[in-house]
C-alpha cells in the first residue's frame, strides 16, 4: 500500500488562517503605500518637473476619486503631447517626411 503524502503547499492551503481584519487592512495598506512611494519616486526621477507634477496630481486625483482611469488618461495625454512635440521639432528641422 502506498502512503499518501501531502505537499507543503497542500498543507499550508488547508490550514485555517485566522487573521484579524485590522491586520489584513494594515498589511495591504502598507504594501500599497510602499508601492505608491516607489512609483512617485520613479516619476520624479524620470520626468521633468512639470510633467512629474502633472502625473502626481493625476495619481492623487485617481486615488481620491477611486477612478484609476483618471491616471491612465493623464499618462496617455502626456504621451500624446510628447509625440506632438517631437513631430513639431522634426518639421522645424526639415526632417519630417510623409511615408
Amino acid at each position: 500500500m502506498q502512503k499518501h503524502t501531502r505537499s507543503l503547499l497542500e498543507e499550508l492551503s488547508s490550514m485555517p488562517l485566522r487573521r484579524d481584519k485590522e491586520e489584513v487592512v494594515e498589511s495591504r495598506a502598507s504594501h500599497i503605500l510602499e508601492s505608491a512611494i516607489r512609483l512617485l519616486t520613479y516619476i520624479r526621477e524620470n520626468f521633468d518637473q512639470d510633467t512629474a507634477f502633472k502625473l502626481e496630481k493625476k495619481f492623487n486625483s485617481a486615488l481620491k476619486n477611486m477612478d484609476a482611469s483618471k491616471f491612465s488618461k493623464g499618462v496617455a495625454r502626456i504621451k500624446e503631447n510628447k509625440d506632438v512635440k517631437e513631430n513639431i521639432l522634426k518639421i522645424k528641422d526639415g526632417e519630417y517626411k510623409e511615408d
